[in-house]
Formats: structure tokens, C-alpha cells, sequence
């Protein structure tokens, strides 16, 4: 399964058609005008600027530029001031169809992307970009005061239609992202209707910032990048990390088995002829580690030269669920069958593209492949929605939606399976299971797996982070690729459909989202120290009650820690509190007169004392439930 795996910076878009542009928000209008208007400011004060492209973006937009003068974030006021003028001087996005020859005089007389012609200054980058609209495409320039762009839009009416805006960071990045080409100064910034949209933006952001996962991790102890010894974008998971990542399996092995899924296991790597027969290589091969050339010492005849085979590392479980499936001969009365598998894969993304757990090389997936007929496809796609639903009750993500990808028919025999009639047909039955089920969805055009349609998982943390978490995924074709059959009630061999699904996501992923979401502080089942016993000080009489309440937590396999030191009571209070313990029971001579513990909860503070079974046997209750 090709999971999302986001990276921290904005890559390099592809072009959008005619009908994607139609489509996009107001905001994303306000954010392409401002764009277009931060060019406008930064040729006022370097003529020499010259642009390639400047597209809104998830959370702003930017302008890539080669600019004799390197722009720097002291350069914002001023770039700033010029782009108010803009807007104060309220111009009109004026919209003018042009023919190819009429865009190609003007990208070489530098008036295209300029503010008027610049002799002997070609807009190079328009000339390029020119060249890349379909012949028969109509060809658009956008004007706003003296800026002329090259711009299919759309744009707002006018530059006094456009909000508040801030611009935000630098950046290099290739042309067209490609390492080949010149590099390039990126300017980013965002815009939106309102200062007090842009605030809260902001304000999100500065709390993005202190529950950033990579920060939280570091001071929980709990994973570890080793660049030099191991390399980057594989996380070592410390101790405390690893319970995360070990309840995170248990929850999904109860739930999956409750569900009818077996479990299987796979090595972490395959023969080439694996993945060109899935159809992953030539076309995910930018994605795969390089291949390891081997020969099978022992295997060839005296005399005659051993052949290497190339065996690549696993970047996906699906491959090796469909030979599980191959291996034993199955009829009707074997489907569904749920292969699930918690498998290791490695995909090699760019040094540049990392980003803590967020975007790895090395990433544990909860990967399950549930083979079926026609007939019970519906029952089973609905099942695993119903999954996805029920983990977001028990994490209490509150905010989320199915985005539906579908194909197109441009991306036929290209980016897609071409199987015209399946895709029309697989969509169809998809988007009557979201329709039925009542799920919150969007349907978003080419954007769907090469072998079939898919619903990528969007989830909000709690400061209003919209995160992709989980895929899930349905195939037509590679089944068929691999030769897989089922003996139906007809006597007949017929190929099963296939569903991919990720409910979890990877562990990386999932909890780095967990630990952004919660800011560290999670529910008390998912805690590593889920409880510090902690005295008052070292007296003997303390000790002898503290001990057994600690030892009887552990006896029932509660996490737990104690701190008997002679360290003041508060300073124990708030080393507890820094590790993010979720639970505290203090311990007093009154709580051993009483035969209670004082229950401070992190976070919280103090909830009063309570005797000791009834907090024991509460504590057991919650972890249960997962609380």
C-alpha cells in the first residue's frame, strides 16, 4: 500500500488543468493574487527579478525567482510596504488571451513577468514555461497596474480584494524541481480574508511550535535519529517510545481479530520480479532503495557463470500479501480473507523531504489486504470505514474527513491502469458505500492510486492541524497481475478484488500526529509512565506502605515508577510532572493512617485522597477501556 508520508516543505506542484483552476476556494484566490501582487513589489525594487512560477499552496503561496540581489527575511518590510501600495492602488486583475506568438515576443522582449519590456532580458523561465501548455490550450496573461504575468488565474477582481498577508520564510528550490535545472530564490508567503483569520493562523502556528513532535520526543525520551551510525529518516524507538508503538499493535491485533483478520508476516525484501509484476517498478522505482545485486553462491553448474538476481527492500506489504494469497488454492467459501500484517517497509525519500516521524525512510505500517468478491465488497469496505470510525472515538479525534480520489481519463494507460470500464465501476461502488454510511467525504479527480481509487484520511489535532493519517485503498488489477484466483460457486476461476487499508497509518506518522495532538500528554492507557508512586520523604513508614502499592500496580501491569528519595515532596511533584506522568499517588502519614493515596493527575493537580483499592481498581478500569 502507498501510504502518505508528507513532507515538511511545499514541493513543486504539477501544472493544474483548466477544470482544477475553475474549482479553486476564494481563498486560494486571494492567495494567487497575492502572489502575483508580491511580484509586482519585488520587481519595483530589483528590475532585474526574474519569475518562474508562483502557485497558492496549502497554507499561503510562493514565487520562485533567480533576482541578482538574495532576498532575505530582512527584506519582508520593505517588499511589504510595496506590495500595500498595490493593494491600496486597488488595480484590476485584467484577464487577455494571447496568442503563442504573441507570448513568446513578449517572454523575449522581458515584458512577460515584468513590470515593462527589459531589453536584452528574455524571461527565461517563461519562455520554458510557455512551451509547456498544450498546443490547442488557450494561452493567458493576467495584469494587475504595470505587472504582466503569464496565468491561467483565476484571481480575485481586484488587489484591494486581497485581505491580510504576511510573507514568511525563503527558501531554495530547482526549477521545476529539478536538480539539473538552476536553483532558484522561493518566496513564501500566506494571505487571507481577514487580520483576525491571520491571527488565528499565526497563533496556531506558535502553538504548532511547542508541541512539535520532534521537540516532545527529545524530552520524553522517546525515539532517537542516529544520522551518522544508522542514517537519516530511520527512527530508533528508545524504551518509552517503544510502548507506544507496542499498545498502538495491541490495540490494532484486538480490534483486527475481533474483525476476522488473520495474521501473517513477510520478509523485508523481494526479487525484482515481485515488483515488476505489481507494476510498482518501473514507475514507484524513485521511491525504493536501490537494488542489491546477488548471486546464489553454490547454485550454478562447474563451468557455467552464476546469473545475479536484484533483490530490492520491501517499500510495501501488498506484493507479498498477494504471494500469501497465491500460495494455497482458495474457493467462494474462503472470502473474505483478511491478511494483516504490522510490516516494515523502507522507501527512499529525499534528504531534503524528512522531517522527524513525520516523513521516514524506515516506517512500520498496520497494513492489511482483505481479499473478496464483487458481492461482498460493499459489506467489507463499509467494515473498514466502521474501523476508521472507531479509532477516532478512542483517540477522540473530533474533526475529520475522507478525501475520495478518483482517476482520469487523460491519466489512462500513463499514471493509471488502463481499464476504463473497472475505474468507472470500482468508483462508483465506492462512492456508494461513503454515500450509504453517511461519511463526511470529498471527491477530489485524479488523484487515485495507479490500481484503483482510494480514500486518504484527513484528521485535525487539536490547535486545528489537518493531518493525513491512513489510506485506504481499492485494486482491480494487480490481483490479476499476479495470477490470483478463487474457485466460485460455478466452478469457475475468478480473480478476487482487493482492499488496501492503513486505519493506523505508520507508527511514525500516527504518533507523531499523537503527540502534536495530545502535546505530549497522553490518555493514561498510552502513557509510558502511566504511574509514579511518590512519599513524602524517606521515613521507613512510608517506604513499607509505598512499596506494595507499587509492587501490586506492577503485578497487574501497570507502567509504574517510584520515587522514594529524601528530595523535597514538591520537587518530586515536578520531576513527575516534566516526565509527563500521567498519574501520581502521593503518599503521607495521613494517607497511611487511612490506608488511602493522594491522586494528582498531570496537568490537572491534585483530586483529593482515595482509598488505595478503589484508585488501584480504577486505574485498571481506565487502561481496560482505554482511557
Amino acid at each position: 500500500m502507498e501510504t502518505a508520508n508528507q513532507p515538511p516543505a511545499q514541493p513543486n506542484p504539477e501544472r493544474k488543468t483548466l477544470d482544477d483552476r475553475a474549482k479553486m476556494s476564494e481563498l486560494e484566490r486571494i492567495r494567487h493574487s497575492c502572489a502575483h501582487v508580491m511580484a509586482t513589489a519585488i520587481l519595483r525594487l530589483w528590475p532585474d527579478a526574474q519569475f518562474a512560477y508562483g502557485p497558492p499552496v496549502e497554507n499561503g503561496f510562493y514565487y520562485d525567482l533567480e533576482c541578482s540581489h538574495r532576498i532575505s527575511p530582512e527584506d519582508f518590510e520593505k517588499i511589504e510596504a510595496e506590495m500595500k501600495k498595490e493593494i491600496k492602488a486597488n488595480n484590476v486583475f485584467e484577464k487577455q488571451i494571447v496568442t503563442r506568438e504573441q507570448a513568446l515576443a513578449d517572454a523575449q522582449s522581458g515584458r512577460l513577468g515584468g513590470l515593462c519590456e527589459r531589453p536584452g532580458s528574455a524571461s527565461k523561465f517563461k519562455l520554458d514555461l510557455i512551451q509547456s501548455i498544450p498546443a490547442g490550450e488557450a494561452i493567458s496573461y493576467f495584469k494587475n497596474g504595470d505587472f504582466i504575468d503569464l496565468c491561467a488565474g483565476p484571481h480575485v477582481m481586484r488587489t484591494g480584494n486581497i485581505g491580510a498577508f504576511k510573507l514568511t520564510s525563503v527558501a531554495s528550490a530547482y526549477y521545476k524541481g529539478d536538480e539539473k535545472n538552476p536553483q532558484l530564490q522561493r518566496i513564501y508567503g500566506t494571505a487571507f480574508k481577514n487580520k483576525t483569520e491571520m491571527e488565528a493562523y499565526f497563533t496556531m502556528l506558535e502553538e504548532a511550535k511547542r508541541r512539535d513532535h520532534r521537540k516532545i520526543g527529545a524530552e520524553m525520551g522517546l525515539f532517537a535519529i542516529d544520522t551518522e551510525y544508522v542514517g537519516p529518516g530511520m527512527p530508533l524507538w528508545l524504551p518509552k517510545g517503544t510502548v507506544l508503538v507496542e499498545e498502538l499493535e495491541k490495540l490494532a491485533k484486538e480490534t483486527e481479530f475481533a474483525a476476522g483478520y488473520v495474521r501473517v508476516r513477510t520478509p523485508h525484501l523481494a526479487k525484482e520480479k515481485m515488483y515488476k509484476t505489481s507494476g510498482h517498478l518501473p514507475y514507484y522505482a524513485e521511491s525504493m532503495f536501490p537494488p542489491m545485486e546477488l548471486k546464489e553462491k553454490g547454485g550454478a553448474a562447474a563451468g557455467v557463470e552464476e546469473e545475479s538476481e536484484r533483490y530490492y527492500l520491501k517499500a510495501m506489504n501488498c506484493p507479498h500479501h498477494h504471494r500469501i494469497f497465491a500460495a494455497e488454492p482458495h474457493s467462494y467459501r474462503d472470502l473474505p480473507l483478511r491478511l494483516a500484517e504490522y510490516g516494515c517497509c523502507y522507501r527512499y525519500e529525499q534528504s531534503g523531504e524528512l522531517f522527524g516521524l513525520m516523513r521516514v525512510r524506515s516506517l512500520n505500517m498496520n497494513d492489511a489486504h482483505i481479499y473478496c468478491t464483487e458481492e461482498q465488497f460493499a459489506e467489507e469496505f463499509r467494515a473498514v470505514n466502521d474501523m476508521y470510525l472507531k479509532y477516532f472515538n478512542i483517540f477522540g479525534l473530533e474533526k475529520y474527513q475522507m478525501r475520495f480520489s478518483t482517476h482520469s481519463k487523460e491519466g489512462l494507460g500513463k499514471k493509471y491502469v488502463d481499464e476504463p470500464a473497472l475505474w468507472l465501476k470500482t468508483e462508483e461502488m465506492v462512492r456508494k458505500v461513503l454515500d450509504d454510511s453517511g461519511i463526511n467525504y470529498v471527491e477530489v479527480a485524479n488523484e487515485a492510486a495507479f490500481y484503483g481509487p482510494k480514500i486518504d484520511v484527513q484528521v485535525w489535532s487539536a490547535i486545528g492541524r489537518e493531518f493525513t493519517i491512513a489510506t485506504n485503498q481499492v485494486d482491480f488489477a494487480v490481483p490479476a497481475k499476479f495470477g490470483l484466483t478463487y474457485r466460485d460457486r460455478d466452478n469457475t476461476d475468478k480473480t478476487p478484488l482487493c482492499i488496501h487499508r492503513a486505519p493506523l497509518g505508520t507508527h511514525e506518522r500516527f504518533i507523531g500526529f499523537l503527540i502534536e495532538h495530545h502535546a505530549g500528554n497522553v490518555p493514561l492507557w498510552l502513557a509510558p509512565e502511566q504511574v509514579r508512586v511518590i512519599t513524602l520523604n524517606d521515613d521507613a513508614a512510608l517506604l513499607d506502605y509505598a512499596k506494595p502499592i507499587a509492587n501490586e500496580l506492577r503485578a497487574n501491569m501497570i507502567r509504574v515508577e517510584a520515587d522514594f528519595s529524601p528530595n523535597p515532596v514538591k520537587a518530586k511533584i515536578a520531576d513527575a510532572e516534566t516526565a509527563r506522568v500521567h498519574t501520581m499517588l502521593v503518599i503521607g502519614g495521613r494517607d497511611v493512617e487511612a490506608g488511602n493515596v493522594s491522586v494528582r493527575l498531570h496537568g490537572k493537580g491534585p483530586q483529593g485522597a482515595k482509598p488505595r483499592s478503589e484508585v488501584i481498581a480504577q486505574l485498571l478500569a481506565d487502561i481496560r477501556e482505554r482511557k
